[in-house]
């Protein structure tokens, strides 16, 4: 099994035994369904360590690269520039997940959507060698005709969306230059929080009172940890303010924000896990002291 392949077994797929370079045969993409009816995944995996994979758990949407050169910092997101097919190269903010070589998209469905056609996908990956130069990874995605849709469909996601396009077209702020913040969103924790630490990404559209309307949770990681909802709920009560020309009719936009969750008081199973292993290996060191 591939290094890729385990980071999405411990971090994304929940302990689904999946074969290394899935994908390579040019058929659609693996579909895994796990112990837990709700979970779905669809995925391809390449000899050179890279996996990509489309997740569907507890109606939460993710979308995965697996087996990318960790991150130099401790930073919570990264930067990765995006090429499909004959477009050119477009930088993205992905997620770091506990997993440091895995990444998780920000906008996962728009990222399915077009990579579902296959074709050629190229991965940049800024200043991740050793000596500081960016790290290139050319694939050439299996088409899938099936599996990704499935996955999509599984999670409420519509196979083609209009809103892609707007999305696409937003700057890392999220806001059009036009648009600014009144009001932040506030943000709380869910009710009964079941994870130490996560993120949401939030999409809605523009009021002429500045307030939010049509809100939609665009990912939600950890899936089923409610902190999407806790996100709608810090937009509800957010204000912006939108520059229009004299006399101009107001125009409604769409935005993005990213809502970043974590409490020290409280371990996730990431934090168990890490935690457990941290103290086998003090364990192992100490007996090879005793040892000597």
């Amino acid at each position: 099994m591939s290094a890729a392949i385990r980071s999405l077994v411990g971090v994304v797929v929940l302990g689904v035994a999946l074969p290394a370079a899935a994908g390579e045969d040019g058929q659609d993409w693996d579909l895994r369904q796990t112990g837990r009816s709700r979970t779905l995944i669809a995925y391809t995996a390449y000899n050179n360590g890279i996996a990509i994979a489309v997740r569907c758990a507890d109606g939460g949407l993710e979308a995965v690269l697996a087996g990318l050169p960790a991150p130099r910092d401790n930073a919570d997101t990264r930067l990765l520039e995006i090429a499909v097919r004959d477009d050119d190269f477009t930088p993205q903010q992905w997620n770091v997940a506990v997993d440091r070589t895995v990444a998780l998209s920000e906008l996962p469905a728009p990222f399915a959507r077009q990579i579902r056609e296959g074709g050629r996908l190229q991965i940049r990956v800024p200043n991740a060698s050793q000596d500081g130069r960016n790290v290139r990874y050319d694939l050439t995605l299996p088409p899938s005709g099936a599996a990704i849709d499935q996955v999509l469909t599984t999670c409420g996601r519509p196979l083609v969306d209009v809103r892609d396009a707007e999305l696409a077209a937003l700057p890392d702020t999220g806001l059009p230059s036009n648009v600014r913040w009144l009001e932040l969103p506030r943000l709380g924790l869910p009710p009964s929080a079941r994870y130490g630490r996560g993120f949401s990404v939030i999409s809605c559209v523009t009021r002429a009172d500045g307030g939010l309307r049509d809100c939609v949770i665009e990912s939600d990681h950890p899936s089923g940890s409610g902190f999407g909802d806790a996100a709608l709920r810090a937009a509800s009560r957010a204000r912006v303010a939108q520059d229009t020309p004299p006399g101009a009719e107001f125009r409604p936009v769409r935005i993005t924000f990213r809502a970043t969750f974590s409490t020290g008081d409280f371990e996730s199973r990431e934090d168990r896990a890490a935690a457990r292993e941290q103290r086998r290996l003090e364990r192992e060191l100490r007996e090879n002291r005793e040892a000597d």
